[in-house]
């Protein structure tokens, strides 16, 4: 029996989460649900965006089920990271038949290294007016990440892990990383190269298609994995998974979303293939393929939200899912 920590969490969190909760019932898993309370709202009602009780309940799951954070985001998901040691943000971007999009055939995984870098969050006022932040790059945090990157290559059946970078101008913290990265590919039959983060960045928005597994630090992730989502569609789509040792926090990218929360449009889509990264997470990788197959038909035959061109609500959507997960 698995201990999965619920956070539906602000906005359009709890209406993807009652999506989640009812494509996870019908799949009939052992899986054990404990509803906590952590963002905006629990900022208002206990002090805390992440209450002690909710943080030492998680503490006693396996993983986390998180739906969105509002203001408080920083205080929520980025602690719990933090606390949890997730150091894999792994952050899939793909595209789907029925969706417009700049490309076609994109299927990208871009791993990134969750604990250091920039998001340290060690920045001082030097004086009036000049500030400072310091990047923390570490050999230990490298080699942990770039590993992962590789094992879910090897373990996915892919062909090529790239590193992205800036070691022609941060020598040392970009230098590092790189030269950890080609240390550890030297340990895999796998292709392994590298670019430099602009270009890359120019790159995946004009042939998307030479990634496959990308590797990077904390900030260079965040953006460039946001980059990958609007490319195929938008973060409506975008699922991720935070992985450390111990625990494992699921979570779509799209945020809170104030601005449609409480009409019933939100797109189901992110939350729900979160949930197929947790199944596969826990060895249900059929179940998991089984879900991301009927998500596929769903949007092909354009029984979809607003946002990808549909008119159906999110309890609709979800509803159509569930129908093709016996086709």
């Amino acid at each position: 029996m698995k201990r999965i920590a619920v956070i539906p969490g602000d906005g359009i969190g709890k209406e993807v989460m009652d999506s989640a909760m009812m494509v996870l019932e019908c799949l009939d898993l052992p899986f054990e649900y404990t509803w906590l309370e952590a963002g905006d709202a629990a900022l208002e009602k206990f002090g805390k965006a992440l209450p002690d009780e909710t943080l030492e309940e998680v503490r006693k799951s396996d993983a986390v089920l998180f739906g969105a954070a509002g203001e408080t985001a920083a205080d929520v998901i980025v602690r719990l990271r933090m606390e949890l040691d997730t150091f894999a943000n792994v952050r899939p971007a793909k595209s789907f038949e029925g969706v417009k999009a700049l490309h076609d055939n994109v299927d990208i995984v871009i791993v990134r290294e969750n604990t250091e870098c920039l998001y340290k969050g060690f920045e001082f006022e030097i004086e009036k007016g000049v500030t400072q932040a310091l990047r923390i790059i570490t050999r230990k945090a490298s080699e942990r990440i770039v590993r992962y990157a590789f094992e879910l290559a090897k373990r996915e059946g892919r062909r090529k892990v790239t590193a992205l970078h800036k070691a022609n101008v941060m020598r040392k913290t970009c230098g590092l990383f790189k030269d950890v990265f080609y240390e550890v590919a030297k340990n895999y039959e796998i292709q392994a190269d590298d670019y430099y983060i602009d270009a890359a960045c120019m790159y995946m928005v004009m042939k998307p298609q030479i990634f496959d597994v990308v590797v990077t630090t904390n900030m260079f992730g965040d953006i460039v994995s946001d980059l990958a989502a609007g490319i195929v569609g938008g973060l409506g789509l975008a699922p991720s998974a935070n992985v450390g040792e111990r625990y494992a926090i699921f979570e779509p990218v799209h945020g809170a979303a104030f601005d449609i929360a409480g009409k019933g449009i939100a797109n189901p889509t992110a939350m729900i293939l979160t949930v197929c990264m947790m199944l596969k997470h826990f060895g249900y990788v059929e179940a998991g393929k089984k879900l991301e197959r009927a998500v596929e038909r769903t949007i092909s035959a354009g029984k979809t939200t607003p946002d990808l061109g549909g008119n159906l609500k999110t309890e609709e959507m979800t509803n159509e899912i569930i129908k093709n997960l016996d086709l």
